[in-house]
């Protein structure tokens, strides 16, 4: 997956969650100050991310991912290419 995928399956998270607008969300954007997300906004991305792209993040690590971007750096730093069901997501599947 590419950074601006992840980025924007965790924009849809966050304004599905959070009920915020999306242009709010950038790469700079901190959960707590920006969003107000609390420990359970953000727990439930952490789920998300973890059913999406099988990255196991652990409450010290979640602790440390402050913004939007770090997360989407924890992400690809994790080795998430493509989601768990394995299909490359900026593929077509071949005929």
């Amino acid at each position: 997956m590419t950074r601006e995928q992840i980025l924007s399956l965790i924009r849809s998270h966050l304004v599905d969650e959070l009920e915020v607008d999306p242009d709010r969300i950038t790469e700079s954007t901190r959960f707590k100050e920006d969003l107000v997300a609390d420990s359970l906004d953000l727990y439930t991305l952490v789920q998300e991310l973890e059913d999406s792209y099988g990255v196991k993040m652990s409450d010290e690590e979640a602790s440390k991912i402050l913004t939007v971007g770090q997360t989407v750096d924890f992400v690809l730093a994790s080795g998430a290419g493509a989601p768990v069901d394995g299909a490359p997501a900026d593929r077509e599947p071949s005929a």
